[in-house]
């Protein structure tokens, strides 16, 4: 009898040790939510906090390259639910609140504006004549950064999409990714695991979490991986002053920046009590890890999709 009751307990154990994603209806549609940005700044990183809390299993990109990548680097440890990624920075995009090369301004002296720092736009960055070599440098440094972190490193990405935007450029972080074994993260257009794309930045803050609510619902691809890449932060002073220089549907006509807004509705969506409801009945939520163990990194070949 005590034989059967251990059996048992070491039954039960083994299932709920498994990953949420290992536990989930193989066949309804997969969802993976990738949340970038992470390591910009500490209301970012509470906000993945939030979710990381949830034990919902997830992708974290992470610039490396930012002041607070280490606070996330300590949260992500105690996430093993959360797959991670190098967020490939070449820009800084807000007003007042910058960063640079991981390499140093003197080791990439084409891709810093005068001050050390990286352009604050994707224009910018393309008309300031940047050598790909020193690109390379740079990039190869943020992936170490991250590998010497202790995470386990899966997969990399372009922060605004600048690392996949030309072929050199796409080229380059290919290169790197089988350099490395890493697996690439889909953006928009370029796709490497078939995966679908959808991203909530650009949808205004009141329809955001009914248009985001409706996509999981019914336009999930049963076939594919269906990506949707969130921005989530918490709205409060450190994020209130932040002016994106990119976009003017992220301020207001006066000025007012209304980042901070947009990612905390897109936090409060995740958390919702309706979202919540969803999962295991409309959806399955996977992230990087579990593609990249399901279909192996042999898998990864480039697709391009026009929108």
């Amino acid at each position: 009898m005590k034989n059967i009751k251990t059996l048992c307990f070491l039954a039960l154990s083994l299932v709920l040790l498994q990953p949420a994603s290992a536990q989930q209806n193989p066949r309804l549609p997969a969802l993976m939510l990738r949340l970038d940005d992470i390591g910009m700044n500490h209301s970012v990183n509470m906000a993945m906090q939030k979710m990381a809390d949830t034990g919902m299993p997830f992708s974290a990109s992470v610039q490396f390259a930012c002041p607070w990548y280490q606070e996330a680097v300590e949260i992500l440890k105690k996430n093993p639910q959360i797959a991670v990624g190098v967020h490939l920075t070449l820009t800084s995009e807000w007003k007042n609140y910058r960063w640079g090369p991981v390499t140093g301004r003197g080791a990439v002296p084409s891709l810093v504006d005068a001050n050390g720092y990286f352009p604050q736009s994707t224009g910018a960055f393309a008309k300031s004549g940047y050598q790909i070599a020193e690109v390379e440098r740079e990039l190869t440094a943020q992936i170490e950064r991250a590998l010497a972190s202790g995470l386990k490193i899966t997969y990399i990405d372009p922060h605004m999409g600048v690392a996949l935007s030309t072929p050199a450029l796409r080229a380059l972080t290919e290169r790197l990714a089988h350099k490395y074994k890493l697996a690439i993260s889909t953006l928009s257009e370029v796709v490497y695991f078939g995966e679908t794309y959808k991203e909530m930045w650009g949808e205004p803050v009141a329809t955001k979490k009914s248009a985001f609510l409706s996509y999981v619902t019914t336009k999930l691809n049963p076939a594919r991986p269906n990506l949707v890449v969130i921005h989530v932060a918490l709205m409060n002073p450190e994020m209130n002053a932040l002016f994106d220089m990119n976009s003017s549907m992220m301020n207001t006509r006066e000025g007012k920046p209304l980042t901070s807004l947009h990612r905390q509705t897109e936090l409060n969506m995740l958390l919702s009590p309706e979202f919540k409801a969803l999962v295991n009945k409309k959806f399955r939520l996977i992230n990087y890890s579990d593609l990249v163990k399901q279909k192996g990194l042999a898998a990864m070949k480039l697709e391009t999709v026009k929108n």
